[in-house]
């Protein structure tokens, strides 16, 4: 039976929810699942925005002849040709042979690409600002690469005000009976994976969201329609907010992460004690995980959340602790920006993670890593204890 359900005046929902799905990209851990959505918009000429993902091909294409209701499909959108979005293009363009694909350049290559050469006489390329008018309605499209791949674009929609917003202000999780975000707490209940969703996966590409709110700026937008996650018709406005906040790399709130690497506890126990320093020095709100048992994505999730980082590692082969390695070139591979860093290392007879650890921040721009590194070996001691205080103080004014 399908679930297409009707978003708005014309506009159907046709997605579907994997609540099976374990790893996001096959990287990001998923606890309740996620949403592929994509959208029929009903005129003259019949539009979808956008495919889906294999994994809920059948229903997919059940919602879409249910929205259809009989009539034909002229017109397929495709914003953005990852597969969690484009698996099932072929099969929706087999079963309605008189659609036209309207993409960008770029993306007719990606099908090509994917596909071979069996839908390239259908394909209707369009650029920057180019109009496609099926009736009452008229779809502007504007090119926005990087946000997260070359050839993305986004669709706004005239006559309802409907930014068909592709990967953008998406998040990870199903949607259950709902649609909209101002039908659940999203705040309390989603937030955090709406960030942990920007951070991981469009996170590296902050000045390419910016282009992108820019030309959104001048849009008078009633309803965001993203691929992933509820969708917007109020309070539109507080999570534009947070995506400018995350692409220019501005802490939403003011706090610490601290993350640690420990052993056999002596580097967790330092942890502990710069989190208690940091509280009597006023500072309100600290976040604390062991990188061996979370995962790097909520880790750099929350650096996104905080401006002050405090990063503890055991020397582990002469090294940096793996799991914290790993998570410092995620960090790295993200392209952070903007932070304030404190680093402590750990090490019975050669601690060197911290100069390590330093060399892998190196590279981010408007990285402030605090001047003193605290060298522990093997446990703390008065002369420790207190540089750990000291560091706690320059991380808490800085």
């Amino acid at each position: 039976m399908n679930c297409a359900t009707k978003a708005a005046e014309q506009i159907v929902w046709v997605g579907g929810n994997d609540r099976r799905l374990n790893l996001f990209e096959n990287a990001y851990p998923l606890t309740n699942g996620v949403s592929y959505n994509a959208y029929v918009v009903l005129d003259d000429k019949n539009v979808l925005v956008d495919t889906a993902d294999k994994a809920i091909g059948d229903l997919f294409l059940e919602n879409i002849e249910a929205a259809l209701n009989g009539g034909r499909l002229d017109y397929v959108i495709v914003q953005h040709m990852e597969p969690d979005h484009a698996a099932t293009l072929m099969r929706v363009c087999e079963r309605y042979p008189e659609a036209n694909v309207v993409a960008s350049a770029k993306a007719a290559d990606m099908i090509g690409q994917f596909f071979g050469d069996g839908l390239k006489d259908r394909i209707q390329p369009v650029k920057e600002g180019d109009v496609l008018e099926t009736g009452a309605h008229k779809f502007t499209f504007m090119m926005a690469p990087m946000v997260h791949w070359p050839e993305v674009m986004v669709t706004y929609e005239q006559t309802t005000k409907t930014l068909f917003s592709a990967d953008a202000f998406g998040t990870f999780g199903a949607v259950s009976g709902f649609l909209f975000a101002d039908e659940v707490n999203f705040e309390r209940d989603w937030l955090d994976e709406a960030r942990r969703y920007y951070a991981n996966i469009v996170g590296k590409y902050g000045a390419p969201v910016q282009a992108l709110l820019k030309k959104a700026a001048g849009l008078e937008i009633g309803m965001i329609c993203p691929l992933h996650g509820p969708l917007w018709r109020e309070n539109i406005a507080w999570y534009v907010d947070k995506y400018q906040k995350w692409s220019t790399y501005t802490p939403e709130e003011e706090g610490v992460l601290i993350a640690y690497a420990s052993v056999y506890g002596h580097t967790e126990n330092a942890a502990e004690v710069l989190a208690m320093d940091l509280r009597e020095l006023g500072v309100k709100k600290i976040a604390m995980y062991d990188v061996s048992v979370t995962h790097p994505s909520y880790i750099l999730s929350e650096m996104f959340r905080f401006g002050k980082l405090a990063f503890l590692s055991s020397t582990y082969n002469s090294g940096i602790f793996p799991a914290m390695e790993t998570l410092l070139h995620d960090v790295k591979a993200h392209a952070l920006k903007k932070r304030t860093v404190a680093l402590v290392e750990n090490g019975s007879w050669a601690p060197t993670s911290g100069k390590q650890m330093r060399e892998v921040l190196s590279g981010l721009q408007n990285m402030n890593v605090l001047e003193n590194t605290v060298s522990i070996r093997s446990a703390l001691n008065a002369d420790t204890r207190e540089q750990l205080r000291e560091l706690a103080r320059a991380l808490a004014e800085n």
